[in-house]
């Protein structure tokens, strides 16, 4: 990416910066909560199956243009990575005692900055001075909502392609979320880790996520376009969740989580797939309805996934395979490549499958950088 096309991602600076800071704080609890959440409800033991059932950007369309929003949308999911590389170096390297007092720090910083330096976009209406009634109010409230919900619905209804994305993102984060959120328990039930190896392979994936997406997407996207690329990441999360599930010795986690180097483009590919299917006023409706369904999926995904783990890591399981669960989950990310497999390829001289109909010019939701 050039540096001229970096200079795209200006307006969104102030945006970004808090967001920069917010995912180090994020991600330096990560490695540790593990050790903490063990000795907690399991005194003594190296590993707790208790500890499992405690885990239960949309707008960028508006400033960047179609043919750099894949690029742009890798350098945002890198500046995502470069922040958990920082976030586990400090939990890496800090005291135990230190690391949730300096998140918290952190995410306040991130706050104050937000609160001095961004800008707000929403022009507030002014006040009417009639009198209107606290139901008149509700009822108003009530009647845009389902507006806004009719116009996302059709928005979705007349592309095949969100509705194929819908899908792919589904069990994709069904998937995924679901290895997330067993993994580190089960690594140290399996073979003992703890933050250091924790912060080891996350690190070794954070490191390798910032040159797969900064530098080598934007040229591999112009070579074989982002259903290519969604492809691609989508078997190497398929070959990162069986590595794990199958994992014999201590050192097959880190080949596993080799592949996350090319499974984290899944993120940028789909986030550019989205925005080239709509119109610039329906970016917000089309992401996050996507965003809605992924989180849909991360709180499905643990009702299965915690049960299924705590049993295959006690004493108790029918046959030893601690990472059981992970292979069911990767049957998940196995569904998501079908339908990845059933896109159509993109054009990018192709306008949006979604062009303004019966709810006219502007839609109920206009993007808010477009606001006057």
């Amino acid at each position: 990416m050039a540096s001229g096309d970096f200079r795209l991602l200006r307006p969104l600076v102030h945006l970004l910066v808090p967001l920069f800071i917010h995912w180090i704080a994020e991600e330096m609890t990560v490695s540790v909560l593990v050790d903490v959440t063990t000795r907690a409800l399991c005194p003594g033991q190296s590993s707790c199956a208790k500890a499992i059932y405690i885990n239960g950007l949309q707008q960028t369309a508006d400033v960047i243009e179609v043919s750099k929003r894949s690029t742009t949308f890798g350098w945002i999911t890198g500046l995502f990575s470069v922040s958990h590389v920082l976030g586990n170096i400090l939990a890496r390297f800090l005291p135990e005692g230190w690391i949730f007092e300096v998140s918290i720090f952190l995410l306040v910083c991130a706050t104050l900055y937000m609160k001095i330096f961004l800008i707000e976009t929403v022009k507030v209406a002014p006040r009417q001075s009639e009198n209107r009634s606290c139901s008149f109010i509700v009822l108003e409230v009530l009647q845009d909502r389902w507006n806004s919900m009719k116009d996302t619905i059709f928005v979705f209804s007349s592309s095949t392609t969100l509705k194929r994305i819908s899908f792919i993102s589904f069990y994709y984060e069904l998937g995924m979320s679901g290895i997330s959120s067993i993994l580190l328990y089960y690594l140290k039930s399996a073979f003992g880790f703890n933050k250091n190896q924790f912060s080891e392979i996350l690190l070794m994936v954070s490191f390798g996520s910032i040159f797969s997406q900064i530098l080598v997407l934007p040229h591999i996207n112009s070579l074989m376009g982002e259903k290519g690329v969604l492809c691609i990441a989508l078997i190497a999360s398929i070959a990162y969740g069986v590595l794990y599930g199958l994992a014999w010795a201590p050192w097959v986690p880190y080949l596993s989580a080799s592949f996350g180097v090319i499974y984290v483009l899944v993120k940028p590919s789909t986030c550019a797939i989205i925005s080239k299917a709509v119109i610039s006023s329906d970016q917000g409706k089309a992401q996050g309805l996507i965003a809605a369904v992924q989180s849909v999926a991360s709180l499905l995904s643990p009702v299965v996934m915690s049960p299924l783990t705590s049993l295959f890591i006690s004493s108790d399981a029918p046959f030893d395979c601690k990472g059981f669960s992970i292979l069911v989950a990767s049957i998940s990310l196995i569904i998501s490549l079908g339908h990845a497999s059933l896109l159509h390829s993109e054009n990018s001289n192709k306008l949006p499958e979604h062009e303004p109909g019966q709810y006219g010019d502007e839609t109920v939701e206009a993007p808010l950088l477009t606001q006057p």
